[in-house]
């Protein structure tokens, strides 16, 4: 039997430290009392703690505020400028559900997308050592899971670390690894693209509203992150499929590229949502493929710990940085810091010590 679904929002964070751990709390109660929460939740009170319903009820609730359907909770959300106490929130919030309970109910369908963009200050760490193993500075970048597509765009960021930089000096977005010992090359990223099963479009309203109601209205520096890199992508626009990954690598390999170019498939944070088969079929994919093209891989995967009070270590918590499964660095889920070990020389081939 799945844990009861008020168990899971009241598990979630486990305090009542911000926003979001203080509602789950009042929510689970008023789940539990039949309230308007119920209402909302009827369909999905089977749901496994991985489909993360309390995530999916707090982002739709989000895109209301965020729409300007509901401004008496506007002063809650710290991004929107609000000061007022979280304590305070839950007799306003549970005023508003009964006016959009069958918009929270379809949101529930719908999993959660942030596009954490700051994950490409990962990946270029990769994407470096991938050009310097092969020779080959040109690119063709293919990204697996790409939602609308931000981690597409690397080479249109700013990536920095203490004595270098990298990307365009004057894009809106600036990342910043704090890694010193990361080298970076120039390269040219020829062509890009990516598959989602369900794809943000971000040259919509809807769309960018969508990927911001994901992100916790409290983490500044994350909502800004985004707002920059919706511009890089709007004045950008990349293609990103409808489609399952493994159905569409297959395609997209069958058509190598130019000689000369190296393919980089990479993926972040996204494995754990693919069945075991799935996973199976990409990695066949691209074993099958490395005998026809210069091919590599990059990995950024790793499932988030439960949001507790203990902190978040990198080293025991991160998601690992692999390149055709050779361990790299660890960073946060979000992005930076990343943290590199052994570097030796001009090469990330040192990197041994991180554990698999």
């Amino acid at each position: 039997m799945p844990e009861p679904l008020a168990d899971q929002f009241r598990g979630h964070f486990g305090h009542r430290q911000h926003l979001y751990g203080v509602l789950l709390d009042h929510l689970a109660d008023d789940l539990e009392a039949g309230g308007p929460t119920a209402e909302v939740c009827r369909d999905q009170l089977d749901a496994v703690r991985a489909d993360a319903i309390q995530l999916r009820l707090l982002a739709a609730v989000f895109r209301i505020v965020l729409r300007g359907e509901a401004p008496q909770l506007t002063p809650f959300y710290a991004c929107l400028g609000g000061t007022a106490p979280a304590e305070q929130c839950w007799p306003v919030l549970r005023a508003v559900l009964p006016d959009h309970v069958a918009e929270l109910r379809a949101g529930l369908t719908r999993p959660p997308q942030t596009n954490e963009v700051g994950r490409s200050a990962v990946l270029v760490a990769g994407l470096f050592e991938a050009v310097r193993r092969t020779g080959l500075n040109r690119v063709r970048l293919l990204e697996l899971g790409a939602s609308a597509g931000l981690n597409l765009h690397p080479d249109r960021y700013r990536v920095s670390g203490p004595g270098w930089t990298w990307g365009e000096p004057d894009s809106p977005l600036a990342l910043d690894t704090e890694a010193a010992d990361i080298r970076p090359l120039d390269l040219t990223i020829v062509r890009r693209g990516g598959c989602d099963l369900d794809p943000v479009d971000v040259t919509t309203q809807e769309g960018r509203i969508y990927l911001t109601s994901f992100v916790w209205p409290w983490q500044l520096e994350r909502h800004a992150r985004l707002a920059a890199a919706l511009a890089v992508a709007q004045a950008h626009p990349v293609r990103v499929d409808r489609a399952p990954a493994s159905e569409w690598v297959a395609g997209q390999l069958n058509r190598p590229p130019t000689p000369g170019v190296l393919t980089i498939v990479w993926e972040s944070i996204t494995r754990q949502y693919w069945p075991a088969h799935e996973s199976a079929d990409v990695d066949a994919h691209l074993a099958e493929a490395r005998r026809r093209m210069p091919l590599a891989h990059l990995s950024m995967e790793g499932v988030p710990p439960r949001q507790g009070t203990d902190g978040y270590d990198i080293r025991r918590d991160g998601p690992v940085l692999r390149l055709d499964g050779e361990p790299l660095a660890r960073s946060h889920h979000h992005g930076p810091p990343v943290l590199l070990e052994n570097v030796i020389s001009e090469t990330f081939t040192g990197v041994r010590s991180i554990p698999p």
